[in-house]
């Protein structure tokens, strides 16, 4: 196993013309063949799924499994992409669908198609520019990136490779004022709104990671924090949640000169509480299903959710989401966009920037084939009329 990383993480680096050691993070290597290189390969990728399927087939086991695990029997990971595929859609016919619209308006900025890249951690297992072409995948497709606080390469570098509005996922640190700090930072490289992760004092119990044994390489960190940080980690013995409350909250977002989302809402009692101290907007998520498991799928959330905030800042929701037809359910029922995780990170994995452009690529054309065959020209046409009764079933 460790031989077989050790390979992964040369070949990769080779393949940017970088050279990953514990000494040197970037040297200069000449670049072989990569087995998903751009252009034909990508070709074959025409789903979500196919992506996974060939980045399973290229990734050493223990990154692999970082990236797809959840929390403890893994039941909230699945229903977040099974609940999807119960909800029917309802079509409607000889509608004017010449001219599709799928543009949507987020904090003054005008984004392709509701689609944001949600953020992850530790992209530099996956491909030596990590982070850095996530970014550049974001700016060939026009949509918005949220760097987490976890990522291998400081938002400064980010924000000079793309054009793209980005964000940036906060994870507060039990010292508020170095939480406040890392936020200011953040604004100063050009973000553009903070998320911050409201549902996670302590990690979930992924057993599917521990027992893949997975440590963050020794020549990868992150940046953004100021002591060593190992995800997952914590004895038998002892578990140390974090001390975070709303009125902490409302002061990280007083502090904040851009709007602030709340990442981790589940319930109405908590939206309505997150816009009392100051929210610019909630994002629905259970956290991928890598937190608490037995928590409902997000899209069960989101209508509940949804309705307490009614139109007063936008709600957006991830989790589950690998088909257009999950961006149009996730609109119907009260979204105004969706994030994606691990399908972008699969196609970082097979093709660096090109892949992840691709991924967004797929979810674009299937929502607009989704869009068409429902009889809607834009998003304003997706409505909860567009969800089958239950009577259908």
């Amino acid at each position: 196993m460790t031989h077989r990383r050790r390979d992964f993480l040369r070949r990769s680096a080779l393949l940017a013309g970088l050279s990953i050691a514990p000494r040197s993070l970037l040297r200069a290597s000449p670049a072989p063949t990569h087995p998903y290189a751009p252009g034909r390969a990508l070709d074959d990728i025409v789903s979500l799924a196919d992506a996974e399927s060939a980045a399973g087939q290229i990734t050493p086991r223990d990154f692999f499994e970082f990236v797809q695990s959840g929390a403890a029997d893994e039941r909230t990971l699945r229903w977040n992409t099974e609940r999807f595929q119960e909800i029917m859609l309802r079509p409607r016919v000889l509608n004017d669908v010449s001219a599709l619209d799928t543009t949507v308006r987020l904090f003054g900025v005008e984004l392709s198609a509701p689609i944001l890249l949600a953020p992850t951690s530790s992209n530099r297992i996956l491909h030596p520019e990590g982070e850095l072409a996530v970014a550049r995948g974001a700016d060939r497709t026009g949509t918005a990136y949220v760097l987490s606080t976890l990522s291998n390469t400081p938002i400064e570098q980010v924000a000079a490779a793309t054009k793209a509005p980005l964000w940036f996922q906060v994870y507060p640190r039990p010292e508020l004022a170095h939480t406040k700090d890392m936020m200011r930072r953040a604004e100063a490289a050009g973000a553009r709104a903070h998320c911050i992760t409201v549902d996670s004092p302590v990690p979930g119990a992924r057993n599917r990671e521990e027992r893949a044994g997975f440590r963050l390489p020794p020549e990868l960190g992150y940046p953004h924090l100021t002591s060593r940080f190992e995800p997952g980690r914590f004895s038998l013995e002892r578990v140390r949640p974090i001390r975070l409350v709303w009125a902490e909250v409302a002061e990280l977002i007083a502090h904040a000169t851009v709007p602030v989302l709340l990442k981790g809402i589940m319930t109405p009692e908590d939206a309505t509480e997150a816009l009392k101290i100051g929210a610019s907007g909630i994002i629905v998520s259970n956290h991928g299903g890598r937190a608490l498991d037995t928590v409902p799928a997000t899209i069960d959330a989101l209508p509940a959710v949804a309705d307490a905030v009614a139109g007063r800042a936008p709600v957006l929701m991830d989790g589950g989401v690998r088909r257009g037809t999950d961006i149009v359910k996730a609109l119907a029922l009260g979204a105004q966009a969706v994030l994606i995780g691990r399908p972008y990170l699969h196609g970082l994995t097979l093709a660096g920037a090109d892949g992840v452009a691709h991924i967004q690529r797929l979810l674009l054309r299937e929502l607009r084939m989704a869009l068409a065959l429902l009889g809607c020209k834009d998003l304003a046409g997706v409505t909860p009329a567009v969800i089958a009764p239950r009577s259908w079933r």
